[in-house]
């Protein structure tokens, strides 16, 4: 495309310039001359295919045009130098040189006349015409395989860049994998262990609410368990889990509601009072998107327990916008009650839900209010160019 405009934008411009030079500085006054000056538009609009062999024809026309006595000599030139130009920008080689020292010589050869004594002028005028579109179009190629070659050292330099960038990505989740196995799943496994054992070891006389809470310790952590052994193989080898990368991984299509519901059931059994209005169109979003919204409400749900207490209202909204945004709210009733922080290090709940929402482009509100704690994300729909198909449920 750019291609065609630039060859009409040139035939444009030719034909402004020769038809301006006809008739307002030589003024051809016979059909010879308005023949010649047709011939050599038309070679010079051809020399974008055949440079080489335009640039030739063009060359002769220019003897003829002098011996003939035509008042056109001076725009075939100009015709030439530009077929010239054209033929250097383009080829290497001899070919312009050859089309350089033809031109020169047709120039000289009209030129016959003044010679000796004219020597210096003819080879000026020699210089000028054949001599400068040589040089003008070898620099002219130069620079633009320069700035060819520049653009493809920076395109292989970007892609050796994001390999380097893929390599250490991959040494560090493996690295992330090797520690949460060799750490957190083994002591997320022997607490699981233990508790199993000591479900078996109390005597069944004992009050039923102590072995609810071993139950419950036990199917929470064989759960966060399977979720570990899930993560470390996705950390691993993203595309070896269920062929698809983490998403459907951990939310297979059409389950999230499912998933929320075994979230709440879990916060429930920490004693927060949930309650919760989920949007049924839920079920048909995108798998990225699910598993967003099932960290953000899983997360959220866990700061309320954490920072709260039992006995806390929370009230969790999930609901599908018609231009296919997801937005979710989660309020506590906390009354205004400070939040003491947990002992040890600081948490980073709230900085990574901000993160995940930031890769979306959405966005995220977290803070106290009047009636405790308030929190809001927004996550887009994605781009048409990227969306996923809905999931059925």
């Amino acid at each position: 495309m750019f291609d065609q405009r630039f060859a009409a934008l040139r035939a444009l411009v030719l034909v402004g310039v020769l038809v301006g030079d006809l008739l307002l500085v030589h003024r051809p006054s016979g059909v010879r001359d308005w023949g010649l000056a047709a011939a050599g538009l038309a070679l010079c609009a051809v020399a974008g295919r055949w440079a080489f062999g335009a640039l030739l024809t063009l060359s002769g026309l220019l003897v003829a045009a002098h011996a003939l006595g035509s008042d056109i000599v001076p725009a075939l030139k100009v015709l030439a130098a530009v077929t010239l130009f054209e033929l250097a920008v383009r080829e290497y080689g001899r070919r312009p040189v050859a089309g350089a020292t033809v031109l020169a010589l047709a120039v000289a050869v009209n030129r016959l006349a003044d010679l000796p004594g004219e020597l210096p002028s003819v080879l000026y005028k020699m210089g000028i015409v054949a001599g400068l579109p040589l040089l003008m179009g070898a620099y002219v190629r130069v620079t633009r395989d320069a700035a060819r070659t520049a653009r493809a050292h920076a395109e292989q330099e970007e892609a050796r860049a994001g390999q380097r960038l893929l390599a250490a990505r991959a040494v560090e989740r493996t690295a992330i994998a090797r520690e949460l196995h060799d750490l957190v799943a083994h002591h997320v496994s022997s607490m699981v262990l233990r508790v199993g054992i000591a479900r078996h070891v109390i005597p069944a006389t004992v009050d039923a609410r102590v072995t609810e809470v071993f139950d419950d310790l036990h199917s929470s952590g064989s759960e966060a368990l399977a979720d570990l052994r899930r993560l470390v193989s996705v950390l691993r080898d993203p595309d070896s889990v269920a062929g698809a990368g983490t998403a459907s991984a951990l939310v297979t299509p059409g389950a999230l509601p499912v998933a929320l519901e075994s979230v709440l059931e879990g916060s429930r059994r920490t004693g927060l009072a949930v309650t919760a209005a989920v949007d049924p169109a839920l079920a048909r979003l995108d798998a990225v998107r699910g598993l967003a919204v099932l960290r953000l409400a899983q997360e959220g749900l866990a700061n309320a327990a954490k920072h709260a207490g039992p006995g806390t209202r929370a009230e969790l909204t999930v609901r599908v916008a018609d231009d296919d945004a997801v937005h979710l709210t989660l309020q506590d009733d906390g009354a205004g009650r400070p939040r003491p922080s947990a002992p040890g290090p600081s948490g980073h709940g709230l900085i990574g839900m901000r993160e995940r929402v930031d890769l979306f482009g959405g966005r995220l509100d977290a803070g106290p209010t009047p009636r405790g704690w308030r929190l809001t994300a927004a996550l887009p729909a994605p781009p048409a160019s990227v969306r996923l198909p809905e999931q059925t449920p």
